[in-house]
């Protein structure tokens, strides 16, 4: 607990400490002076323990309390203080909408623990780096949904991605219907920065609108779209829910329509990217991080709270009980 005091402290004072170089001359001298002080000799020496016993003889050691008061009062006349940082982001940020294939096949393994929440946990970290940028989050599968508008409450936009899951939508792949979505979002912001970040692991095969035709818009609304096709080649291993209900795990082939994906990205001025693996998806949100930059400018700024009412109490507590066990002392004597 003390140790934990001062990893979490600063002190404004710390010259007090010198102090500390005092207790033991005090210790000294007061040894010197019990030890010199004239003592009363009873007669009757074998009423003594009756009278007394052995709380009389803990009586020297009271002044251990009186040491520790004063090590109590140094360390808030030291002036501790906790600190605690303020940022403020201001700059010019953009308009961000992360739009998430959530359909049954992210579950696949070929990623830690899956596809699914390996792009969670990468997308969250993204979040934490854009802190002057509104950020949306819009999900897919067989339909499309906003799952949070634009936003600059990145922590509420963390809580929705952890809470993701897949079979939220009808199962599918409306890769036109989520951009359409995300566009939707993005088209009443008057930011000069736009962008979708698409991620998806399979093939179009669903949505109210063809992707030919959200392509299209995004480019007439000068959004830029950035498309990450997800999975490694070949084969993965999905879970799939057998017709007893049992849940097994079975080899899927991964399908990712490249020249859709690559296609989508030329046109709208962004890139299209391919991860096969975790790291894989973590230099991605790296590289669009790098190339999506905000001019940001964050004000840094240290407080402090004054924490030596909490030694000072201290010290005032072990110097009342001292005193209270001094006056009963002498009482009983």
């Amino acid at each position: 607990m003390i140790f934990q005091f001062f990893k979490q402290h600063v002190f404004a004072w710390p010259w007090a400490w010198w102090l500390l170089l005092w207790i033991p001359i005090y210790v000294w001298l007061t040894w010197k002076n019990q030890k010199n002080r004239g003592g009363l000799f009873i007669s009757m020496q074998e009423e003594l323990p009756e009278q007394i016993g052995w709380k009389a003889r803990l009586y020297p050691y009271i002044s251990i309390l009186r040491v520790l008061a004063i090590i109590a009062f140094i360390t808030a006349l030291a002036r501790p203080q906790k600190p605690f940082a303020e940022e403020k982001a201001e700059g010019d940020g953009i308009d961000i909408i992360i739009c998430m294939d959530v359909s049954g096949s992210m579950l696949a393994q070929d990623f830690e623990p899956n596809r699914l929440e390996a792009a969670k946990a990468v997308a969250s970290s993204f979040i934490e780096s854009r802190k002057a940028d509104r950020i949306g989050l819009v999900i897919f599968s067989g339909e499309s949904f906003t799952l949070c508008p634009l936003t600059t409450d990145h922590d509420h936009l963390k809580e929705q991605i952890w809470q993701i899951k897949s079979g939220q939508l009808e199962d599918g792949t409306a890769i036109g219907s989520g951009l359409a979505t995300s566009l939707d979002r993005l088209q009443q912001q008057k930011t000069r920065s736009k962008v979708v970040i698409l991620l998806t692991d399979g093939e179009n095969n669903g949505g109210d609108i063809g992707p030919l035709d959200a392509i299209t818009m995004a480019s007439s609304l000068q959004v830029k779209v950035y498309t990450i096709g997800v999975g490694t080649e070949g084969f993965a291993n999905v879970p799939v829910k057998s017709s007893s209900g049992e849940v097994i795990i079975q080899k899927e082939k991964v399908n990712i329509d490249e020249a859709l994906l690559q296609d989508m990205a030329r046109k709208t001025g962004g890139r299209y990217f391919r991860a096969k693996d975790n790291e894989g998806l973590q230099l991605v949100y790296r590289e669009i991080d790098r190339l999506e930059k905000s001019k940001v400018m964050i004000t840094k700024t240290t407080r402090f709270q004054e924490k030596f009412t909490v030694p000072l109490l201290i010290a005032l507590t072990l110097l009342f009980i001292e005193l209270i066990l001094r006056l009963w002392w002498r009482r009983m004597i």
